[in-house]
């Protein structure tokens, strides 16, 4: 029952998809301020079709400049963060050459970066920091990849430099980085366990297409966004060691999603007694 269900979502998503796809292009190829609000209205769907339920904690500073800096375990994350507010990503440049994902990418005016050539790194930064003075809200994952969704990998600091170059050439005193936490809690209502994370998170050789369809056929899905203390990015700041801030938060918020505080032995007495 749960596959057809599932069939039919998939079917309902690839109808609106038929649908938003050209007017996207066109709104992407003539600038019109659509290009910035349709894929909000498009994952929205894509989400409820997939039965994914997003519990929001915190919101984003209304500064701009602004950099989000999220953790990263699924190709859902991208589908979960973009349905919350008109939002661009950095992403590998591998991605641009996928099946269909590589076209959705594009029409989200993603910024690619070849992370295994310095010169191209310096030119995505670049490219990011125009990005971040045109007073786009840029998302940056950066841990490099995607996990299982169990603990947070270590920032990498590089892209960092992208907000720095926004100050210098942008006119701006400084640019906000605000760290995300993304967790994945439940799966059909029970809290998912270690053996059951790799239903939602994607990483390493796993098939694309098979994951997707099982979080399709999953029977839905929890996942907490915490928004972070946004953190002033100026002249004077040290990328590495912001990267190392960030990096904490993110980890802190995903304990706390994950690893909820051991009961204290003998509240479950008292609880009963009340």
């Amino acid at each position: 029952m749960q596959k057809l269900v599932a069939a039919l979502a998939l079917v309902r998503l690839a109808a609106i998809t038929a649908v938003a796809l050209p007017l996207q292009m066109l709104a992407v190829r003539f600038g019109w301020r659509l290009a910035r609000t349709l894929p909000v209205w498009w994952h929205r769907r894509a989400i409820a079709a997939a039965g994914v339920r997003v519990h929001v904690t915190g919101a984003p500073v209304p500064e701009r400049p602004l950099l989000v800096t999220p953790n990263h375990c699924s190709w859902l994350d991208i589908t979960v963060i973009a349905s919350l507010m008109p939002i661009s990503f950095v992403a590998k440049s591998e991605v641009a050459s996928w099946p269909l994902f590589g076209l959705f990418a594009k029409l989200q005016r993603t910024v690619f970066v070849d992370r295994t050539r310095r010169t191209a790194t310096g030119r995505a930064a670049s490219e990011l920091a125009d990005r971040l003075s045109a007073g786009d809200c840029m998302v940056l994952f950066p841990e490099g990849t995607s996990s299982t969704g169990n603990a947070v990998l270590p920032f990498r600091s590089a892209l960092l430099g992208a907000a720095r170059a926004a100050i210098d050439g942008g006119g701006h005193e400084r640019v906000w980085v605000q760290p995300m936490t993304v967790a994945y809690t439940r799966i059909a209502g029970m809290p998912i366990g270690r053996a059951e994370r790799p239903r939602v998170g994607w990483y390493g050789d796993m098939e694309l297409a098979d994951h997707l369809w099982g979080v399709f056929c999953a029977g839905g899905i929890d996942v907490d966004i915490v928004w972070g203390e946004p953190l002033p990015f100026d002249a004077t700041t040290d990328r590495k060691k912001l990267a190392a801030t960030l990096e904490a938060a993110v980890r802190g918020g995903l304990n706390a999603r994950l690893r909820p505080p051991p009961r204290v032995e003998g509240s479950e007495a008292a609880e009963t007694a009340a």
